[in-house]
Protein backbone atom coordinates (compact mmCIF):
# COMPACT_ATOMS: atom_id res chain seq x y z
CA UNK A 1 0.00 0.00 0.00
CA UNK A 2 1.01 3.83 -0.77
CA UNK A 3 1.15 5.76 2.43
CA UNK A 4 2.97 9.15 1.07
CA UNK A 5 4.14 11.41 3.91
CA UNK A 6 2.30 14.88 4.49
CA UNK A 7 4.86 16.16 2.62
CA UNK A 8 4.57 14.41 -0.44
CA UNK A 9 1.05 14.91 -0.33
CA UNK A 10 1.50 18.85 -0.12
CA UNK A 11 3.92 18.76 -3.29
CA UNK A 12 1.64 16.95 -5.10
CA UNK A 13 -1.54 19.20 -4.24
CA UNK A 14 1.31 22.31 -4.72
CA UNK A 15 2.39 20.68 -8.70
CA UNK A 16 -0.84 19.82 -9.57
CA UNK A 17 -1.81 23.45 -9.31
CA UNK A 18 1.16 24.61 -10.91
CA UNK A 19 0.73 22.22 -13.82
CA UNK A 20 -2.65 23.55 -14.06
CA UNK A 21 -1.70 27.17 -13.77
CA UNK A 22 0.99 26.45 -16.45
CA UNK A 23 -1.06 24.70 -19.23
CA UNK A 24 0.97 21.68 -18.46
CA UNK A 25 -0.42 18.13 -19.27
CA UNK A 26 -1.75 16.73 -16.35
CA UNK A 27 -1.78 13.14 -15.17
CA UNK A 28 -5.09 11.57 -14.40
CA UNK A 29 -4.78 12.45 -10.37
CA UNK A 30 -3.52 15.73 -11.12
CA UNK A 31 -6.75 16.52 -13.31
CA UNK A 32 -8.69 15.36 -10.33
CA UNK A 33 -7.32 17.57 -7.81
CA UNK A 34 -6.98 20.09 -9.79
CA UNK A 35 -11.07 19.91 -10.20
CA UNK A 36 -11.33 19.99 -6.37
CA UNK A 37 -8.49 22.88 -6.16
CA UNK A 38 -10.45 24.91 -8.27
CA UNK A 39 -13.63 24.92 -6.17
CA UNK A 40 -11.42 26.11 -3.32
CA UNK A 41 -9.86 29.71 -5.28
CA UNK A 42 -8.87 30.30 -1.33
CA UNK A 43 -6.34 27.78 -1.29
CA UNK A 44 -4.28 29.19 -3.95
CA UNK A 45 -1.69 31.33 -2.18
CA UNK A 46 -1.10 28.40 0.66
CA UNK A 47 -0.83 26.34 -3.02
CA UNK A 48 1.24 28.72 -5.20
CA UNK A 49 4.40 28.14 -2.50
CA UNK A 50 5.19 24.37 -2.27
CA UNK A 51 8.11 25.14 -0.03
CA UNK A 52 6.46 27.03 2.36
CA UNK A 53 3.68 24.48 2.75
CA UNK A 54 5.80 22.34 3.26
CA UNK A 55 7.03 23.82 6.25
CA UNK A 56 3.77 25.24 7.51
CA UNK A 57 2.30 23.51 10.51
CA UNK A 58 -1.27 23.16 10.71
CA UNK A 59 -1.91 21.76 14.36
CA UNK A 60 -4.87 21.60 15.78
CA UNK A 61 -3.44 24.05 18.38
CA UNK A 62 -2.59 26.95 15.35
CA UNK A 63 -6.27 27.05 15.16
CA UNK A 64 -5.78 26.69 10.96
CA UNK A 65 -8.09 24.55 8.56
CA UNK A 66 -5.69 22.14 6.86
CA UNK A 67 -6.16 22.81 3.18
CA UNK A 68 -3.85 19.67 2.37
CA UNK A 69 -6.31 17.58 4.96
CA UNK A 70 -9.05 18.81 3.15
CA UNK A 71 -8.39 18.14 -0.59
CA UNK A 72 -7.28 15.18 0.31
CA UNK A 73 -10.64 14.08 1.74
CA UNK A 74 -12.06 15.48 -1.54
CA UNK A 75 -9.37 12.81 -3.36
CA UNK A 76 -10.23 10.29 -1.59
CA UNK A 77 -14.34 10.04 -1.81
CA UNK A 78 -14.17 11.02 -5.22
CA UNK A 79 -12.03 7.52 -5.66
CA UNK A 80 -14.68 5.62 -2.93
CA UNK A 81 -17.11 6.56 -5.31
CA UNK A 82 -15.76 5.59 -8.43
CA UNK A 83 -14.64 2.38 -7.50
CA UNK A 84 -17.97 1.96 -4.81
CA UNK A 85 -15.80 1.26 -2.23
CA UNK A 86 -16.79 0.87 0.32
CA UNK A 87 -20.26 -1.13 -1.29
CA UNK A 88 -23.05 1.44 -1.58
CA UNK A 89 -21.08 4.55 -1.36
CA UNK A 90 -21.70 5.50 -5.20
CA UNK A 91 -25.45 5.56 -4.49
CA UNK A 92 -25.56 7.17 -0.95
CA UNK A 93 -23.82 10.16 -2.78
CA UNK A 94 -25.34 9.95 -5.94
CA UNK A 95 -28.35 10.62 -3.53
CA UNK A 96 -26.81 13.56 -1.53
CA UNK A 97 -25.33 15.08 -4.62
CA UNK A 98 -29.12 15.07 -6.13
CA UNK A 99 -29.90 16.82 -2.81
CA UNK A 100 -26.84 19.74 -2.32
CA UNK A 101 -24.75 19.61 -5.37
CA UNK A 102 -21.61 17.56 -5.79
CA UNK A 103 -19.10 20.12 -3.27
CA UNK A 104 -21.94 19.98 -0.75
CA UNK A 105 -22.14 16.34 -0.93
CA UNK A 106 -18.70 15.91 -0.28
CA UNK A 107 -18.53 18.29 2.11
CA UNK A 108 -21.12 16.24 4.54
CA UNK A 109 -19.68 13.33 3.25
CA UNK A 110 -16.47 14.38 4.73
CA UNK A 111 -18.44 14.96 8.06
CA UNK A 112 -19.16 10.94 8.05
CA UNK A 113 -16.10 9.75 6.76
CA UNK A 114 -14.27 12.00 9.53
CA UNK A 115 -15.98 10.36 12.14
CA UNK A 116 -15.61 6.64 10.96
CA UNK A 117 -11.89 7.54 10.95
CA UNK A 118 -12.11 8.74 14.80
CA UNK A 119 -13.85 6.21 16.04
CA UNK A 120 -11.44 3.55 14.15
CA UNK A 121 -8.79 5.35 16.27
CA UNK A 122 -10.53 5.70 19.55
CA UNK A 123 -11.64 2.12 19.62
CA UNK A 124 -8.58 0.62 18.31
CA UNK A 125 -10.56 -1.11 15.63
CA UNK A 126 -10.85 -1.39 11.87
CA UNK A 127 -13.15 1.11 9.65
CA UNK A 128 -16.69 0.25 9.55
CA UNK A 129 -17.20 1.04 5.94
CA UNK A 130 -21.00 0.06 6.38
CA UNK A 131 -21.57 2.66 9.14
CA UNK A 132 -19.91 5.28 6.92
CA UNK A 133 -22.29 4.68 3.99
CA UNK A 134 -25.41 4.34 6.45
CA UNK A 135 -23.89 8.01 8.19
CA UNK A 136 -23.71 9.26 3.88
CA UNK A 137 -27.51 7.67 3.48
CA UNK A 138 -29.22 9.39 6.79
CA UNK A 139 -27.52 12.95 5.34
CA UNK A 140 -28.98 12.14 1.56
CA UNK A 141 -32.64 12.04 3.54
Amino acid sequence: MFTPSSHDVRRFFCEAFRKQRAGEILSPMDAIAVDWISQHPEYADVLADADAAVARDYSVEGGQANPFLHLSMHLSIAEQVSIDQPPGIRAACAALTARLGPHDAHHEIMECLGEMIWKSQREGTQPDGAAYVDCVRRRAG
